[in-house]
């Protein structure tokens, strides 16, 4: 299709807390990336950089900071933000440079070293900005909604506490069997229920942890990947960025503060739904092609809305996905087989790119003990703060 781009290299720092700069990490990512790709960094023609607003001035120039950290050899630079899609945009911006005959072969970096806790806004008071009047007006952190998400699948599709504690040991199974991953040792129910309430009905076991981490991939056109004797390289055939439609569609919790939440019905298509459903549009796929999912779980109960969202289910149905093992590593559809933010942590701008590589590399068949077998097709989910969506879909 002529919209494919090749994904000629994948590569990642390992996630954890390191205490060192994100730009640090960034290169060893990149480095592996080209590494993979059989590519020396002159090669490259363009480097796209996920921002890190924590970063300072060079996480708001990332794609600057990136090129700048490998050494300058005269690539065209890009700095994409867009909050925890920041890694999909890249991606996206990368893939139009790329089909716009822009560039041949570009590097797409993110990276990040979180503070340790809660994620709270960074650069100063912004009183219109519905993340920053959450934490300041509400005190309300990331695990409220989090929490508020779950009570509502709890209400309104009698999901427990057990069901959302199935994911944990499910992620945790994978995560164990990735090297890359911060958290590496298997989780069973009951430390799931044992361990501290954060915002009920979500314990801390429920819940992604902060991480430093980088992710990077090496995407070039199909004519530069045969050129280069990948025959049969994985391919990027869809990323979706849309925004939510209004007023079809209603904003999700996290943008509480919109005056007009209250004053429509509720919408027969969530924003995340939307995402997916561009992203298989584009594809020219649909949910029962797939392989695996890798999806954005920064709660337990957050990756059972995406199994819906994605199609993989319809609404209401997720609980009943986890417990008959469909999404595990030997289910029907593998969901986070790299183990996903229950065994990586929040590396915000690098995991959507991170999410990317897991897809190449499962579906190259090189993801050892927690490969799928005969992954053909696959997808990433996430959505950023402020409307921003961010959905991949990779084949083979």
């Amino acid at each position: 299709m002529t919209g494919d781009v090749a994904v000629l290299g994948a590569g990642m720092h390992q996630w954890g807390k390191w205490g060192r700069s994100f730009v640090e990490y960034g290169r060893v990512a990149a480095k592996a990336a080209l590494a993979d790709a059989g590519l020396d960094w002159r090669d490259i023609g363009s480097v796209v950089g996920a921002e890190t607003v924590r970063g300072g001035y060079p996480g708001y120039v990332a794609g600057s900071t990136f090129a700048q950290a490998l050494g300058w050899q005269g690539a065209r630079v890009t700095s994409v933000y867009a909050a925890c899609a920041s890694g999909a945009q890249a991606v996206n911006a990368a893939r139009a440079q790329i089909l716009a005959g822009l560039a041949d072969v570009v590097l797409v970096v993110g990276a990040d070293a979180a503070p340790k806790g809660f994620f709270a806004p960074a650069g100063g008071e912004r009183p219109d900005d519905p993340d920053w009047l959450r934490f300041r007006v509400l005190g309300a952190t990331n695990p409220v909604y989090f929490g508020l998400y779950a009570r509502r699948r709890m209400a309104l599709y009698g999901d427990t506490a057990e069901d959302f504690a199935l994911v944990k040991v499910k992620n945790a199974a994978a995560g164990a069997l990735n090297p890359l991953a911060r958290y590496r040792a298997p989780v069973t129910a009951e430390q799931v229920a044992a361990s501290a309430v954060v915002a009920d009905p979500l314990r801390l076991l429920d819940i992604c942890a902060t991480s430093d981490g980088a992710a990077a991939l090496v995407l070039s056109s199909m004519d530069f990947a045969g050129r280069h004797g990948a025959a049969d390289p994985v391919r990027i055939r869809a990323v979706s960025t849309v925004t939510p439609a209004f007023p079809r569609e209603v904003l999700d919790l996290p943008d509480i503060a919109t005056d007009s939440a209250v004053a429509v019905e509720p919408a027969p298509e969530t924003f995340r739904a939307s995402i997916a459903r561009a992203a298989y549009e584009e594809a020219g796929l649909g949910p029962q092609d797939l392989s695996l999912a890798e999806v954005y779980d920064l709660s337990t109960a957050l990756e059972l809305e995406w199994y819906e969202d994605i199609g993989l289910c319809a609404p209401g149905e997720g609980a009943k996905l986890v417990r008959e093992g469909v999404t595990a590593l030997g289910g029907r559809v593998p969901v986070n087989p790299s183990g996903g933010l229950a065994s990586f942590g929040e590396a915000v701008p690098a995991q959507a790119i991170a999410q990317v590589c897991e897809l190449t590399w499962q579906l190259r068949g090189t993801a050892g003990e927690r490969q799928v077998p005969g992954a053909r097709a696959g997808i990433t989910a996430n959505q950023g703060l402020f409307g921003h969506g961010s959905a991949v879909i990779a084949v083979r």
